[in-house]
């Protein structure tokens, strides 16, 4: 019998596509009509391509990835994605067809012969060979590091030198313009898409055209498009991220609830900062994303009285204050200053300690490490 739509297989990691392939579930799977791809991200993050379907296609899929944003897997949003256990995802690759039952519903054998599905065994936490062991499986980095070269070439888009973000000035931030107020879910994905874009993931200039592409704006309800402050036009939120950069304008981000959830990606923190993200004030945050901000110099703020977020209207600009007085514990001073000339002074939380406020200060938390290195030579 074989697979009655196209099945894939990916391995998460080289240990284990050399362990299924000495215990034979490779070989079952291969024999059934699966593809099995190299063990990497793949379809779980928009490297997916599918020329089978028009642009704008409706269709559906149904995998086992832990993850199924709209766009996450192919980079359709029109792709709906039906999350199931491995068991029940090759179960609807042998039926065909989304309504196939395995409990109830039978199967043909290429004789003719009717049958179902028997119900899965328990798996065993290690096989009972223990898991390959795997030789030879990276390069190294040279024992002797001071004498190798990067060559990287300045006209390429693949790969780019990361040069050290800027320490803080020790200024407050005042009267900042909004970017973005994120609407509902806010994942790593909403804010720095993947799929063709992680051809540029070495390239932060590059990659930085993605920001927010997928995040919806709480004022207008579109995806990725906001109102650029300096002109009042509609543009795509990266086109004007760039315009206040130019104009040495810093700004921020207004979040919903568990902002930055997902992937960890560290470009959803990284790529924001670059063009001029000074700090992203959420009702809450995603923990991984919220030290990924902390560690690359933003300000990762939380309203103190969540009500607060529907009180940031589009053309208000932001101050925050008492930077200086940065402790463990101590709540911010924020301004929200709108268009007509009135003011309401909010709190806002965070839960940087000490040594997070430090990386804050120098700028980034690499910036600490390379100063901490020229230190010890």
């Amino acid at each position: 019998i074989k697979v009655k739509i196209p099945l894939l297989v990916t391995p998460g990691s080289e240990q284990i596509r050399a362990t299924i392939e000495r215990d034979g579930q490779m070989e079952i799977l291969t024999n059934i009509g699966a593809t099995v791809l190299a063990n990497a991200c793949g379809p779980c993050i928009g490297q997916w391509k599918r020329p089978e379907l028009k642009p704008g296609e409706p269709n559906t899929i149904v995998t086992s990835y832990n993850r199924n944003f709209p766009g996450r897997n192919d980079g359709r949003r029109e792709t709906m994605s039906f999350m199931g256990s491995p068991e029940l995802v090759v179960a609807i690759a042998l039926g065909g067809k989304l309504s196939f039952n395995p409990l109830k519903d039978t199967l043909k054998t290429p004789e003719g012969r009717e049958f179902k599905l028997n119900p899965p065994n328990r798996a065993p936490e290690v096989p009972s060979k223990g898991f390959k062991s795997i030789k030879d499986a990276c390069i190294l980095p040279s024992e002797n590091p001071e004498d190798a070269e990067v060559i990287i070439n300045p006209e390429g888009s693949r790969l780019q030198k990361l040069q050290p973000f800027p320490k803080w000035d020790g200024k407050d931030f005042l009267e900042l313009p909004i970017l973005l107020k994120a609407k509902g879910k806010c994942t790593t994905d909403h804010i720095s898409p993947a799929g063709p874009w992680l051809m540029y993931r070495g390239h932060l200039d590059k990659i930085s055209d993605n920001i927010f592409l997928g995040a919806i704006n709480a004022f207008t309800n579109e995806v990725g498009k906001g109102r650029n402050q300096l002109t009042g036009n509609t543009e795509s939120f990266p086109v004007i991220a760039r315009k206040y950069k130019e104009k040495g304008l810093k700004w921020l981000v207004i979040g919903d609830n568990n902002y930055g959830e997902g992937s960890s990606r560290e470009h959803a923190a990284m790529s924001p900062r670059y063009l001029g993200c000074v700090a992203v004030i959420t009702r809450s945050f995603a923990r991984i994303h919220e030290t990924n901000l902390k560690k690359q110099g933003v300000l990762a703020l939380t309203f103190a009285n969540s009500s607060d977020y529907d009180k940031i209207m589009e053309t208000d600009r932001i101050s925050l204050v008492g930077l200086k007085d940065l402790k463990p514990g101590k709540p911010v001073n924020c301004i929200i200053h709108h268009k007509d000339g009135s003011k309401e002074e909010i709190l806002l939380r965070h839960s940087y300690n000490d040594f997070q406020i430090q990386w804050f200060q120098a700028g980034s938390a690499l910036n600490i490490l390379r100063e901490n290195e020229k230190l010890f030579h």
